[in-house]
């Protein structure tokens, strides 16, 4: 069957208005409940919402979420890119190729959102505060209230909002044993300071990661050490190209948000000061895959970059 040509959301939303609906009844915090007879309520950052009992057609609006989905065995009919690649992450694999692209994580298209017909939609008040009340007029809408190091918090309220939150549980208690494992068979973690550095296209400084960062809970997690210069409250600490010396480490890993031309990467890991990194001079500073290193943000991720800490670190 041929599928009817949704209306731009413009259309439909003033629609729905002229008809006497109320809009917040499709999804918002506190909004009434969805058809279904079974819906749960649940509570994140911008209040209470109602969903239905086993949503069938997700939206997410960021790649943490993304992640989360997956990792929950639920395939989004729509998700964002991020503003640097076309593509979704390339650690998903094909995973996605049912999925629409919706815009991308700073810009979603509201228009093309509500072409999907989601019946959820889940993002984060950091990323989306100001599209709360129109994605909510077009789904349920459930927001985490960041991103980052609060990755595992996140994919519990997605699994809530899911109906799969066991699976979560399990899921973490899988990653958990993990990390345990990895960090016993290192002796002392502790002893091995990593340095986490990251290029970003646009940026005249580099960015070291704290422990307060997605990456930086999971090298928290494995017992590892940290740089002195990669301490403190932020998710990164900027550091300019005349303090190279900041980064380095007993391990250093590295990679770049966009072209590694444009993000500063190849200028800099071509020069002088970088090579004389003592982490660079014995074989221990690794390129990494962005896509789960740092923009990942997901259980997915982390157990990507379990792996790859497992081989890094052991050698």
């Amino acid at each position: 069957m041929r599928a009817r040509r949704i209306r731009p959301l413009t259309t439909l939303l003033a629609l729905l208005t002229a008809g006497g609906l109320a809009l917040a009844g499709c999804g918002g915090g506190g909004s009434d409940a969805p058809a279904d007879e079974a819906a749960r309520t649940v509570t994140h950052a911008m209040g209470e919402t109602k969903v239905p009992a086993e949503p069938k057609r997700v939206v997410v609006l960021d790649t943490g979420e993304l992640d989360s989905v997956l990792a929950l065995g639920v395939t989004p009919v729509g998700a964002v890119t991020t503003e640097v690649s076309a593509g979704f992450p390339s650690y998903l694999g094909d995973r996605l190729a049912n999925t629409k692209k919706v815009g991308t994580i700073p810009q979603p298209n509201l228009d093309l959102i509500a072409e999907v017909r989601p019946d959820l939609i889940l993002s984060s008040k950091v990323r989306h505060e100001q599209l709360y009340d129109k994605l909510s007029a077009i789904a349920p809408t459930v927001f985490a209230e960041t991103v980052g190091k609060t990755w595992k918090e996140n994919l519990l309220l997605d699994a809530e909002a899911l109906g799969k939150k066991a699976e979560a549980e399990k899921l973490l208690a899988d990653y958990r044993a993990k990390t345990e494992e990895l960090g016993t068979s290192l002796g002392d973690p502790a002893a091995t300071k990593v340095s986490a550095v990251r290029f970003v296209a646009g940026s005249q400084t580099i960015r070291a990661y704290t422990p307060n960062s997605f990456l930086g809970t999971v090298l928290t997690d494995i017992g590892l050490g940290r740089p002195d210069s990669q301490q403190g409250e932020k998710t990164f600490n900027s550091v300019s190209r005349e303090n190279i010396g900041e980064l380095d480490g007993d391990v250093l890993v590295y990679s770049s948000f966009g072209s590694p031309d444009i993000s500063g990467e190849k200028a800099v890991t071509e020069g002088e000061q970088w090579k004389m990194l003592e982490a660079v001079r014995e074989g221990d500073a690794h390129r990494v895959n962005d896509d789960y290193f740092y923009t990942g943000i997901g259980l997915t991720a982390a157990n990507k970059i379990l792996e790859d800490l497992n081989e890094i670190l052991r050698k």
